[in-house]
């Protein structure tokens, strides 16, 4: 059966008019002649049965179904740009992986290590695009997802990488002359909190047997990278990712405040579809990054 698909000179004319919200600048900016565009875009509203303009002497501007189409066509012609390119410039060698990790474990664990990665297979490429929800993946473009919670996606396999091994920690500053707290002392500081985990510190003061009124209370944060600057410079005691901080933790910038080995509900994933379990680039890094993770784990002592 034919596919239902405009030709894409004409989806090519409407983008570039949508985004103008102009004929004449779609023109300008595609080298062709204004009538060129208006035949293009009226075989377009042909072809789909619908107006994608209001057409006026003042100019011309979107209908609701034009603006939505818009969008649309907008991220796929993006998206198939992206991949001529990606063909071009490997001569169909190789393979990339589009990757939606959250932010801070991508930038504080994976990209300091993704560089080895790279070395050894110059052939492959990981983009990254930062994504902090579940989400459906036949919805987007990507091919796996780095995931903190838990493995249950429908239709999906997944790759466990780590827990998280959750310490508090502190400018130096903040505790001296102290250089260790006790929990019963670390109470007696700001707490600083994290937006999308409200009750963490009343788990790490319930695990010692505490009931602590204030453990909700504090300054909040929505991102650790936040929470670790507000911590570096003497705002209160945080609780963190060990694997998040380690370079604050060996340049002295942050402490540990109490000596507790507190795990988190929460664990890390590759999360992938099980449609693309066969891909011979996924199953790549995906053998990479497990081993990468063991690793981590051997070094700090998690199982």
């Amino acid at each position: 059966m034919r596919r239902k698909i405009p030709n894409t000179k004409a989806l090519t004319a409407f983008e570039s008019a949508a985004r103008h919200q102009s004929f004449t600048q779609a023109a300008l900016e595609l080298s062709q002649t204004q009538s060129a565009i208006c035949r293009q875009i009226a075989g377009l509203e042909e072809f789909l049965g619908v107006p994608l303009f209001h057409r006026s002497k003042r100019g011309v501007t979107l209908t609701e179904a034009g603006t939505t189409y818009g969008r649309q066509v907008a991220l796929r012609l993006d998206a198939l740009e992206r991949d001529t390119l990606e063909l071009m410039a490997r001569r169909g060698l190789g393979g990339n992986l589009e990757l939606a990790v959250v932010p801070t474990f991508a930038a504080r664990w994976l990209l300091p290590r993704l560089a080895g990665f790279h070395q050894a297979n110059p052939d492959i490429s990981i983009n990254l695009t930062t994504s902090t929800r579940p989400f459906l993946f036949n919805d987007t473009g990507f091919d796996a997802a780095i995931h903190c919670g838990d493995a249950n996606w429908p239709g999906t396999e997944a790759c466990f990488l780590m827990q998280e091994d959750i310490v508090p920690v502190c400018s130096p500053d903040l505790i001296a002359p102290r250089k260790k707290l006790t929990p019963e002392q670390v109470q007696e500081y700001p707490l600083l909190q994290q937006t999308t985990r409200p009750y963490v510190w009343h788990a790490w003061f319930e695990s010692f047997g505490l009931q602590v009124e204030h453990d909700m209370t504090g300054p909040r944060y929505e991102l650790f990278s936040m929470l670790t600057q507000a911590a570096m410079h003497g705002m209160g005691i945080a609780l963190i990712p060990r694997f998040l901080i380690e370079y604050e933790l060996q340049s002295g910038q942050l402490m540990i405040a109490a000596d507790h080995y507190f795990v988190n509900n929460k664990s890390y994933y590759l999360v992938y579809p099980e449609k693309k379990a066969e891909s011979a680039v996924l199953q790549h890094f995906r053998d990479w990054l497990a081993n990468e993770a063991k690793s981590y784990r051997q070094s700090i002592g998690q199982n």
